[in-house]
């Protein structure tokens, strides 16, 4: 069975988290990514390493399904090289520093000129103006995008999230720019520049946060726990902040991750009262309706949290399910990589290595009935030169020389 992107080429010059990431999905979707490396390597191969000389699991879980090259782009003949990779290409991508392609001799224009149909993908912190020459790390997106600053309990200080949106969250917003760019291409003919910022990523995942920031200008955010309200969406710990609204409470034995996160829908709370053992509250007119229920919502899941604590999270969640109520247990790291669920989902999956063995990583988040996914483990540095190369032509007595003289 073919795959959705089969037969596109994808020049990867990406490197740490947010380009890896979205060219790998551009490999789970069956185009061949083709991943160019200095002769030294992605410096993700030897960051956080678990297991001496060996490639880290930082580099693994976000290079799978891509063949990986060296080139040493400061030499002449590197650059002859690249060029040639560039015209046998459908889509490049990069994130380095801004100008860092430039100022290798590769600006838009010339890229242009030697294929005209290439789909030029960068990855930056920031966007064009006064923030452009920052360095952007996945917090600092986080920091600068909305997301720190609404993120953790009132009275405490500004919190990172453990997911990465900015780094892999601005990857996958690559990837929908890539793609609208290869389906256009298929009507004009031409390429074109795709440009995604960090910042621009995170604030999109935020966008409820703006939301909230404009009602404000109304009146107090009802939905929210918090007493006071300024001008500025707060901090509101583990509240939905939507239309329903919701929280993890406690449940038994206690443990760091021992709670399921409820939402109370209007049909729910009649079900939930009965399973609490407080069925009156269902008619009593100072709990029964939403409007009722909105000035005490931390009364409403503290009673809730008195019969939760005294049952594990999984029985709770059972209950709760049973009656049709919006919830979900705190599932750890390690629940998650054990999940039987997400195993036989291909969700989570095992991918042996010939130096690390066998190690487990994220399979694609993307599903397509005519397009599937197998999870090919990450390349070796260097693994596939003889087999790019020849692609270009190059002999064996060729890439002797090119060794000798540093360029691969």
């Amino acid at each position: 069975m073919s795959k959705a992107l089969e037969g596109v080429r994808v020049l990867d010059m990406t490197h740490v988290q947010s380009g890896p990431s979205c060219t790998q999905i551009l490999g789970y979707l069956g185009a061949d990514v083709v991943k160019l490396e200095s002769p030294s390597g992605d410096i993700t191969r030897r960051q956080l390493r678990d297991v001496p000389d060996v490639d880290s699991l930082y580099f693994t879980m976000l290079n799978g399904n891509k063949r990986s090259i060296t080139l040493n782009m400061k030499s002449d003949r590197g650059k002859e090289i690249f060029t040639e990779l560039v015209r046998r290409s459908d889509v490049m991508v990069e994130n380095f520093g801004p100008g860092a392609v430039d100022r290798m001799g590769f600006t838009w224009e010339r890229l242009q000129e030697i294929n005209p149909r290439l789909i030029y993908a960068s990855i930056k912190g920031f966007g064009p103006g006064s923030y452009a020459s920052y360095k952007a790390y996945e917090v600092i997106a986080q920091a600068m995008g909305g997301s720190m600053s609404t993120t953790g309990f009132e009275d405490g200080p500004p919190t990172a999230t453990g997911a990465q949106i900015g780094d892999s969250g601005t990857g996958i917003h690559t990837v929908a720019g890539i793609l609208a760019a290869l389906f256009q291409r298929e009507h004009t003919g031409r390429g074109q520049r795709v440009n995604v910022a960090m910042q621009d990523a995170v604030l999109n995942l935020c966008r409820v946060k703006l939301r909230d920031q404009q009602r404000l200008a109304h009146g107090p955010l009802n939905e929210y726990p918090n007493q006071e309200f300024g001008d500025e969406v707060p901090r509101s710990g583990n509240a939905s902040g939507g239309g329903q609204p919701g929280w993890a409470v406690k449940c038994a034995p206690g443990g760091a991750n021992d709670y399921v996160y409820v939402i109370i829908q209007p049909p729910g709370w009649k079900p939930i009262t009965e399973l609490i053992g407080r069925p009156e509250l269902a008619e009593d007119p100072d709990w029964a309706t939403p409007e009722a229920r909105l000035s005490k919502l931390d009364k409403v899941f503290a009673l809730i949290e008195e019969w939760s604590s005294r049952h594990g999270k999984w029985e709770v969640l059972a209950a709760l399910n049973e009656h049709d109520i919006p919830c979900g247990p705190i599932l750890s790291t390690r629940e998650l990589i054990q999940d039987a669920t997400l195993r036989e989902n291909g969700v989570v999956v095992s991918v042996d290595h010939p130096e690390r063995g066998e190690y487990s990583t994220v399979g694609s988040p993307i599903r397509l009935s005519d397009s599937p996914v197998e999870v090919v483990r990450s390349p070796l540095l260097g693994e596939h030169n003889e087999e790019v190369y020849a692609e270009l032509g190059l002999s064996a007595d060729d890439l002797t020389a090119l060794r000798e003289e540093g360029v691969m």
